[in-house]
């Protein structure tokens, strides 16, 4: 027999071999250890490696730095010789033989715990050298029958990590002559499924996942068990906690999620694999020294609010100076909206770049071209791509994203009422959308930091410097079988980049462009259903929240109130479809009957049914109107049902007054939509039985009284411009 197959019986290498009560004295000492990985290459995911040892204490040797890596790709074929020659040469180097060598992946690997803890389960072990363990068998199906079985666990060797005592893993590497891009993990199986060897070298596999997680084969296995603050991986089928998680195989990008977790940087509260000590100060900057940032708009389809969408992008707090635009718009609809921004603002920026839809270019061309405008400007330090459907209300989002000094950043954004959000928390085998564990409490704000995830979209910030090096290819956007936005985080993805998505702060939200119709004038007013915050925002007064919280009605005469509804811009945009529809009424020289409702008092008037805006006009009613109703007329409930809704106009010579009369209405609501003294002089509203007058309508006030019995009014003359108004008549 070998010498080396002779144990060293050390007490403290017998210790290794008896029950853990006869040496609870004699552990191995955490010096005795020493992680030895491979890494031609950093990579985000071996700095995150780093960290993580780093943070529990780990002596980490790297093998194969600055070499050209030739093991082969591990997603599509066998290899990782390169790692058993690198280290067989390290080995031979060293010479204490109660030295502990732990060897894994670096890549796709972090640490949950430190090295006491290790040690102590690999003592438990009862074994010179122990190997991970996967369900799964790779790469040679046909060798399953030649493994040992296994009372309970995973009964198939994972190389990716292995540890065991120096003279008996010199042992196992002596006999490699592989090339470097043949299988370790062939190698390594050989080894283990060979009884003799097996013997000889004294391996076992961690079967129950105590030290080492592999997850591939296992996502279902693992779960992460959040207690006193720190974050551990759970196998939930084997009720342990391992030390070692691995990402392997097609896993990879779980690693990243639970990387998130593990460790943990700063606390479990308010971060995660993101140091503190990486961010990037602007505040103490003087305005020429901010980095240089081209901010790319993507306008690829009829989107809502473009307008706010402009005025939002000039609100950015960021030197303008310092900011260079490339504009891409695919439809002609939004061709005014684009061009008054740049007529009005476009000269404050550095420099500015169109693509009309008259030059017919692809949204995937154009996303590549941006990129690769950044990439050969010296001077540009990070791309800002930011599309047309994102809402950012947060106005510091750009220093924010460069304060984090990260590769690829975006600012977590939602759409309200659903779990929709501008990322991924994980993905399924064939690379699309998975849930990920975590995604709601990350989406609902219940866990905040900053997350490492496999897929952004809408907005994002990308170093410059990352186009020059790792994606210097230019058609990083392009592909046959997916949409750019899917191809671009697939090439970030497999140059070993991480991104990453914020939600440390609120940063906005992101619209439906769903069943957005553009054959209105004013076509906002519409998106009532599809986006009601930002209908909302756009069209409904500042002040109609302070309405019941701080008395803001007024009650000019008897059981007759003024409240705020509408914004200007609600007001004009009305005035403005209705002109443009064009078709007013004859003031009673034709029939006014609407669907069954007819005017006691015929006006000249569009209504809302000839423009198609009754379902939205009632559900305005609904949500604006009702809960001032009900209030001010306790023990009235209403659904807002009505015959008659709609835009009257006034004028001297057309039609100036309205004659006494009552409406034939449960309650009605008259929203001023212009300016007296501005847009016409007169007009207003009088309660015959009360003798009071409304002489000076507010814009966007709405004015509401009972109909039928008692409120027996007029309309008071406009005696010069044109006076518009919003009616309802409303029944329950």
């Amino acid at each position: 027999m070998k010498p080396s197959v002779l144990f060293v019986l050390s007490w403290t290498c017998l210790c290794a071999l008896l029950p853990l009560t006869n040496c609870e004295e004699k552990r191995i000492p955490e010096e005795k250890l020493l992680v030895v990985t491979v890494a031609t290459k950093e990579t985000d995911g071996f700095r995150r490696f780093l960290r993580s040892a780093k943070r529990f204490n780990y002596s980490v040797k790297v093998l194969g730095r600055g070499e050209k890596w030739s093991g082969g790709d591990y997603m599509s074929a066998p290899g990782g010789g390169q790692k058993i020659r690198l280290l067989k040469a390290a080995l031979q180097e060293m010479t204490s033989e109660d030295r502990i060598i732990l060897f894994i992946d670096s890549y796709d690997v972090v640490f949950a715990s430190g090295p006491k803890e290790l040690l102590r389960k690999f003592q438990q072990a009862q074994h010179r050298v122990v190997f991970s363990s996967e369900s799964l068998i790779w790469p040679d199906r046909h060798l399953e029958d030649k493994y040992p079985h296994v009372r309970e666990g995973n009964r198939f060797l994972g190389s990716g990590g292995f540890m065991g005592f120096l003279p008996n893993v010199k042992q196992m590497v002596s006999n490699w002559t592989g090339g470097d891009g043949d299988s370790d993990q062939l190698f390594f199986t050989k080894i283990y499924i060979d009884p003799a060897q097996r013997k000889s070298i004294n391996i076992t596999l961690d079967s129950k996942c105590r030290l080492f997680q592999n997850l591939h084969g296992a996502l279902d296995e693992v779960v992460l068990k959040f207690e006193d603050g720190r974050v551990r991986a759970r196998n939930v089928q084997y009720d342990t906690l391992p030390v070692v998680v691995h990402g392997n195989g097609p896993t990879k990008l779980q690693i990243n999620y639970l990387g998130n977790y593990i460790p943990n940087a700063w606390t479990f509260e308010t971060g995660c694999t993101v140091c503190q000590e990486n961010l990037r100060p602007l505040s103490a900057l003087k305005e020429t020294e901010y980095p240089l940032v081209m901010i790319g708009v993507f306008i690829q389809q009829p989107t809502p609010f473009v307008s706010v969408f402009f005025e939002r992008l000039l609100k950015l707090q960021y030197p303008k100076n310092r900011l260079r635009l490339f504009i891409y718009n695919q439809e002609p609809h939004h061709e005014q909206q684009v061009s008054s921004f740049l007529q009005e603002h476009g000269g404050l920026y550095q420099d500015v770049k169109t693509i009309s839809p008259e030059e017919e270019t692809d949204s995937t061309a154009s996303r590549d071209l941006a990129f690769h405008l950044c990439r050969e400007d010296k001077d540009c330090d990070y791309f800002f791509n930011l599309d047309v459907e994102v809402v950012l209300k947060n106005e510091d989002t750009l220093k924010i994203l460069i304060k984090q000094n990260l590769p690829v950043v975006a600012p977590m954004l939602t759409r309200p009422g659903r779990l929709w959000s501008n990322f991924w928390g994980a993905l399924s085998a064939d690379g699309y959308y998975a849930r990920s564990e975590d995604y709601v409490d990350i989406v609902q704000g219940r866990r905040v930091g900053v997350w490492n995830v496999p897929y952004v979209s809408g907005v994002y910030l990308v170093k410059a410097d990352l186009l020059r090096s790792e994606l210097k290819d230019y058609d990083l956007f392009t592909s046959q079988t997916t949409d750019p936005d899917m191809a671009f985080c697939h090439n970030v993805r497999t140059k070993g980049i991480f991104m990453y998505v914020t939600n440390v702060h609120t940063f906005g939200r992101i619209l439906s462009t769903e069943n957005y119709q553009t054959k209105h004038l004013h076509n906002d007013l519409w998106q009532i259903f599809e986006n009601p915050t930002d209908w909302e925002e756009r069209y409904i007064h500042m002040n109609y929240s302070r309405i019941m919280k701080d008395k803001l009605i007024e009650n000019p005469c008897p059981d007759v109130y003024w409240f705020p509804v509408f914004t200007d811009v609600a007001c004009k945009h009305l005035i403005e479809e209705m002109e443009h529809f064009g078709q007013w009424s004859g003031g009673g020289n034709k029939d006014t009957r609407i669907q069954g409702g007819y005017e006691n008092v015929p006006t000249i008037d569009i209504h809302m049914n000839q423009v198609n805006f009754e379902k939205e006009w009632r559900k305005f009613l609904v949500e604006y109107v009702a809960p001032i109703t009900e209030k001010m007329f306790p023990g009235y409930h209403t659904q807002a049902h009505f015959d008659l809704a709609f835009v009257v106009r006034y004028k001297p010579d057309e039609q100036p007054a309205l004659r006494p009369h009552h409406d034939a209405s449960t309650f009605t609501i008259n929203i001023a939509l212009n300016q007296v003294g501005i847009d016409y002089q007169g007009g207003g509203c009088r309660f015959l039985r009360y003798d009071c007058s409304i002489q000076a309508p507010r814009r966007g006030w709405a004015l509401m009284h009972p109909g039928r019995l008692t409120h027996y009014h007029e309309g008071l003359p406009t005696t010069d411009g044109v006076r518009y108004i919003a009616v309802s008549f409303v029944d329950p």
